[in-house]
C-alpha cells in the first residue's frame, strides 16, 4: 500500500470513529455547535490578526482550505470569500462535511490524492490556508510538495497562511517516545493491525498509530528557502521552532509558462460554483 493510500485509510478510520475529536484533539467529545464555534474563534484568533498585520485582505473571490476535515473553519472562510474550495484526503471527512454544511452554495468539497493539487489551475485562487494538516504528513517531501502546490495555484499577489511543526524537540518523556517508536515502526512496516494492537496494549489510542498522525517536523529555514524559491514573499513567520509555526506571505509574480495554459475540463468543472464534488 502506498503512503497516500495509508494516509487516506487512517483518516477515513478516524472520521468513522470520532471525526470531531481527531480534527480538534484538545477535546475528547465535542458538541457540534461548540465545535463549529471553535472554528470561528480560531479564525478570529489565528487568522484575521495575521492577515491584518501583513496587509492582506481577509476577503476575496476564491480561496482554498487544504485539509478541511468536516469544515470546522470552512464556514468562516465562506462568509468572507465568494468561493471556497475545501480539500481533504478523506472521503469520510468530506461526507460528514456535506451532511453538516447544508446551507450556502459557495463551498466545493473535493477529495485530493494526498500528493498534489493537480485538479487546480496555476494562478487560480486568491488565498490558500492550512492548519493542523502539514504536521500530520508522514515525511518532509509531502509537506514540501504541498507548499509548492500552494504557491503554484495562487495568483500573483495572492496570499498564503499555513501552519507546520517547526520543532524537533521531544514532546513526551522517554517512555512515551519508546512506546510510540515501536508502534510507528510497525505501521511503517505495513503491519497496521499489529501496530494498532500494540498501541492498545500500551494504553495508547490505536487510531493515532502511525506516521499519518505524528508526522515530520520541518526546519523553518527550509520552509523559508522553499517559499522564496517558488515566487513567495514571506511577510511573517511566527512560533519559530515550535509545533505551531506559522508562515504568512504573498506570491510575488507570474510564471508565464505555467499560468497561461488553458484549464482542463476537470478544473473548469471544479470551479462551477454550487456543484458538490
Amino acid at each position: 500500500m502506498s503512503m497516500t493510500k495509508a494516509m487516506r485509510r487512517d483518516w477515513d478510520g478516524r472520521a468513522r470513529k470520532n471525526a470531531l475529536h481527531y480534527i480538534a484533539s484538545w477535546q475528547q467529545e465535542w458538541d457540534l455547535d461548540a465545535f463549529l464555534a471553535s472554528g470561528e474563534e480560531d479564525y478570529q484568533r489565528l487568522v484575521l490578526p495575521v492577515l491584518q498585520r501583513c496587509g492582506i485582505s481577509a476577503s476575496g473571490k476564491a480561496m482554498v482550505e487544504l485539509g478541511c476535515g468536516v469544515g470546522r473553519m470552512t464556514s468562516s472562510f465562506a462568509r468572507r470569500h465568494q468561493r471556497v474550495l475545501a480539500l481533504d484526503i478523506s472521503a469520510e471527512m468530506l461526507s460528514r462535511a456535506r451532511q453538516i454544511h447544508t446551507e450556502g452554495n459557495n463551498v466545493l468539497w473535493v477529495r485530493v490524492d494526498g500528493v498534489d493539487l493537480a485538479c487546480l489551475a496555476s494562478g487560480s485562487v486568491d488565498f490558500v490556508f492550512s492548519y493542523l494538516v502539514l504536521q500530520h504528513l508522514p515525511n518532509k517531501k509531502l509537506a514540501f510538495d504541498y507548499i509548492q502546490e500552494m504557491l503554484r495555484i495562487l495568483r500573483p499577489g495572492g496570499a498564503f497562511l499555513f501552519q507546520f511543526n517547526g520543532s524537533h524537540k521531544p514532546t513526551m518523556n522517554l517512555r512515551g517516545r519508546l512506546a510510540w517508536s515501536v508502534v510507528d515502526a510497525l505501521w511503517s512496516s505495513k503491519l497496521v493491525r499489529l501496530s494498532r494492537a500494540t498501541a492498545s496494549i500500551l494504553g495508547l489510542d490505536p487510531a493515532t498509530a502511525g506516521r499519518s498522525w505524528r508526522g515530520a517536523a520541518i526546519d523553518p529555514d527550509k520552509i523559508s528557502e522553499l517559499v522564496r524559491s517558488k515566487s513567495g514573499e514571506i511577510r511573517e513567520m511566527s512560533g519559530i521552532n515550535t509545533p505551531m509555526t506559522w508562515c504568512c506571505g504573498i506570491k510575488r509574480f507570474f510564471d508565464l509558462a505555467e499560468t497561461s495554459r488553458t484549464p482542463s475540463g476537470k478544473e473548469r468543472r471544479l470551479w462551477h460554483v454550487g456543484r458538490v464534488i
